[in-house]
């Protein structure tokens, strides 16, 4: 399978990060055509291309810029680039390699959403990513793409990279507006949401890297052409993070809707030789499992969903049958219960009891009663935390024990013989 590269397609172009150099393959001309276009008119734009969130959720960009109030109050936009799912490394190459493409897209999301003050806000370990989108912004500015008067209009947009401090709890949309207000980053009570009521109590928009690099596009070749990608309900092209037990892990641009074995099989060389594909994760860590019988399925949004899981962030983590599934489920609990932000009980507690019940399956002390425990902790935790944090960890740990249940069950077996016999050995070896 060949890749389709649209957001990268100027990736082996030298120092593409440079002002100079974007503007050489036709950099900041979709800017030029905005700002002559009214705001309503980039608006119905960005909704009539279909463009959905790249960042988890999947929600129209276009519809949520649309929810922004009218009227002359302070406005904000807010990229998230906290990028801290686990899997996903995507974002992290777009603002490495070309750092403008973002700051083009903000700087014409802006205008669309009405909104004149914008934020990146990127995780604390992306200290080279920060470095190059500060010297961009620096760029940017002293050419007038940002300022006042853009190009001679009536647009004025002003950008700040925020640097975060490695909390996974901010990569939620009201907890990084928290942070950005220098707040402890917590989750907030919806609603009011963000497009109401958000940083500063203002209205604001929040979208994700990904999202923001397509709006230029979109802008500078047309919604029509941007829906000839993908399918109709998931359009565009898709950056697809793939790591685990594969050959070739690395990031590919392939358009939504290509089997899910293309992508594993084919562009990243399937399971290491001499190993099959367990299980896998379609959309980072908080995704919940599927099977090897699901890569036959298309890569989208839709398809993803009807599965039994989602396409998340993309970001494709290959399990194959040497690791046992109980490691797996217990490296995936101890993150998020180290990531919560104890604010809510569900999250807080259930985190909490889901890696002692783990810790009891894997050390042999549970009874297949603690199986059936450990499934409903993650039925209590869905939908009934302040944040999406509990869900994360509860959706992907409930597929593997529906998945895996025999394996779990085998695991407390195999470890509760080989403590019986080290019981039996201790004395022995301490009489001699």
């Amino acid at each position: 399978m060949i890749e389709h590269r649209v957001l990268t397609e100027h990736f082996d172009t030298p120092d593409l990060h440079r002002l100079e150099v974007y503007e050489s393959i036709g950099g900041y001309t979709a800017l030029r055509k905005a700002v002559a276009m009214a705001p309503e008119d980039l608006l119905s734009e960005l909704e009539a291309s279909g463009l959905r969130g790249r960042g988890g959720a999947g929600f129209s960009m276009g519809k949520k810029a649309s929810f922004i109030p009218m009227g002359t109050m302070d406005k904000f936009l807010c990229c998230n680039a906290d990028e801290s799912e686990p899997g996903t490394f995507k974002d992290r190459l777009l603002m490495q390699r070309n750092p403008h493409r973002l700051i083009e897209g903000m700087i014409i999301a802006a205008r669309a959403a009405g909104a004149n003050k914008a934020f990146i806000y990127i995780r604390g370990e992306y200290e080279l990513q920060a470095d190059i989108l500060d010297a961009a912004l620096a760029e940017a500015r002293a050419k007038g793409y940002l300022g006042e008067s853009i190009l001679g209009s009536d647009h004025q947009c002003d950008l700040v990279v925020h640097r975060g401090a490695g909390a996974y709890i901010c990569g939620e949309e009201s907890a990084l507006l928290d942070s950005l207000e220098g707040k402890r980053g917590n989750p907030r009570l919806k609603p009011p949401f963000p497009a109401n009521q958000g940083l500063y109590q203002g209205p604001t928009l929040i979208n994700n890297v990904e999202t923001l690099c397509n709006v230029p596009l979109i802008v500078d070749r047309g919604a029509d052409w941007f829906r000839t990608l993908g399918t109709e309900k998931s359009t565009g092209t898709k950056l697809v993070s793939v790591s685990g037990n594969v050959r070739r892990p690395g990031n590919y641009e392939v358009e939504l809707g290509v089997p899910a074995r293309e992508i594993v099989e084919g562009l990243a060389g399937g399971a290491p030789e001499g190993q099959t594909i367990k299980c896998w994760f379609p959309g980072g860590s908080s995704a919940p499992i599927l099977l090897p019988e699901h890569l036959d399925l298309p890569y989208d949004f839709e398809n993803m969903a009807e599965a039994g899981s989602m396409l998340g962030s993309a970001a494709i983590i290959v399990v194959d049958d040497s690791q046992p599934i109980v490691e797996v489920a217990m490296a995936i609990a101890k993150f998020y219960h180290h990531e919560s932000c104890g604010k809510c009980v569900p999250c807080r507690e259930g985190t909490s009891w889901t890696v002692k019940m783990l810790d009891r399956i894997d050390s042999g002390e549970a009874t297949p009663m603690d199986i059936e425990i450990l499934a409903s902790v993650q039925e209590q935790i869905v939908g009934n935390c302040l944040c999406v944090l509990g869900d994360s960890m509860a959706m992907p740990i409930a597929s593997m024990v529906k998945h895996f249940r025999p394996e779990f069950e085998a695991h407390i077996e195999q470890a509760r013989r080989a403590a019986d016999r080290e019981a039996i050995a201790a004395p022995v070896e301490e009489a001699a």
